[in-house]
């Protein structure tokens, strides 16, 4: 399995390029995945590195199969300061996700309350009683495969933060995810492993206010090697 690499580090952050497979938090959902959290503890000293109660100063999470950006504080201070540039939503994020279909709009905003499933807790959606939810899609591209189906490259905004959103907005648009085994229906999952081996959804850019200097920092990641790949076996129209 390959380690996440540090993408900056200073005296109060770290941002780490996390790999798809890895789970971020210390969890028994982990199921003996290797973890974030065990990684930092293992290989940094910094001030919270072994805190459990703060998670080894993680102050965000990626989905398992997710790749790109995670953002770690060094201190207490830096982790309450993110933890509630989060909550006040100055964070500003963007993915990038292959979907399912012909994207309609360039642009389009998903507003819809999203909680966990209460026939399958492991699994969130659309539902009444959820917390809300706001995510900002542009399309990029548009593409084929040798048998006629369409795809689309979508960037994401998310403006909150809630478990599986963009995942769960995409779906409730009519666009799933390109190998989302949760969201795109095992069936068509499976189907999509043959050529795209995990989750298409990568998270490319971050950007918040540095904790100690008070400036607007972003850091980007490219789209990973596996899902480049992937990408190209398909064809642009």
């Amino acid at each position: 399995m390959e380690d996440p690499n540090v993408v900056y580090e200073d005296g109060s952050i770290l941002v780490l390029n996390k790999p798809a497979g890895l789970v971020v938090n210390d969890a028994v959902t982990a199921h003996g995945n290797p973890i974030v959290q065990n990684w930092l503890k293992e290989n940094f000293s910094y001030e919270i590195s072994g805190m459990d109660d703060m998670r080894s100063g993680i102050v965000h999470r990626l989905d398992k199969e997710t790749s790109g950006l995670l953002v770690i504080a060094k201190n207490q201070d830096v982790f309450i300061n993110l933890q509630k540039q989060f909550a006040d939503r100055e964070v500003k994020k963007e993915y990038l996700a292959l979907v399912h279909g012909k994207f309609k709009n360039p642009k389009e905003d998903v507003v819809a309350t999203v909680g966990r499933l209460p026939w399958n807790r492991e699994r969130f959606g659309i539902l009444p009683s959820g917390k809300p939810a706001e995510t900002g899609f542009e399309r990029l591209k548009i593409y084929k495969d040798k048998q006629g189906s369409w795809y689309s490259l979508v960037r994401a905004f998310p403006k909150t933060g809630r478990t599986h959103q963009i995942r769960i907005h995409l779906k409730y648009l009519g666009y799933p995810i390109v190998a989302d085994s949760f969201y795109a229906g095992r069936k068509t999952s499976r189907k999509d492993r043959l050529w795209c081996g995990r989750l298409f959804l990568h998270a490319e850019k971050i950007c918040f206010k540095h904790p100690k200097s008070g400036k607007v920092v972003c850091f980007e990641s490219p789209l990973h090697p596996d899902l480049s790949t992937s990408l190209e076996s398909l064809s642009v129209v």
